[in-house]
């Protein structure tokens, strides 16, 4: 996939990640896609975190996967720092093709060079697809989450 760039995701790529984002049964209900002026304003607070990194996968000027990586300093496990990788999508159109592991050893490989000790993840209990896919690159699913809707 030599013609595949993963990049900082920028205002113009709003419009595609939020197609993704809204492109399965759950983001078809909690997504927007015809008002991007929430997602601009986060895009603008990821941007200015050094600690936040929303990326995109684009080939031949198309943006066809992103993913959210963010980093977490800490105390436990000795001051571990962590990242927690979020928002894993890809454009129906390159789905089984292997962009979404590419997109995932990216996230894995950027947390090493941010000295991570941990990668975790969270998925929908209703993914089960997502989570074999998770497993086999080497997750394991090791808790149980929890969500306060605000």
């Amino acid at each position: 996939m030599s013609d595949l760039e993963i990049r900082p995701a920028t205002p113009q790529d709003i419009p595609a990640v939020v197609a993704m984002l809204a492109d399965d049964p759950l983001g078809a209900q909690r997504e927007s896609p015809d008002d991007p002026a929430p997602y601009l304003r986060a895009l603008e607070r990821l941007t200015a975190d050094p600690n936040q990194h929303l990326v995109v996968a684009e080939r031949a000027g198309r943006v066809v996967g992103t993913l959210q990586l963010t980093v977490i300093p800490g105390l436990s496990r000795r001051g571990t720092t962590r990242s927690v990788i979020e928002g894993v999508r890809i454009h129906a159109d390159e789905r089984g093709g292997g962009l979404g592991t590419l997109l995932i050893e990216w996230a894995v490989a950027e947390s090493r060079r941010q000295d991570c000790g941990l990668v975790q993840l969270t998925s929908d209990a209703t993914r089960t697809d997502a989570h074999r896919f998770y497993e086999r690159l080497g997750f394991t699913g090791s808790h149980i989450g929890f969500k306060l809707q605000l």
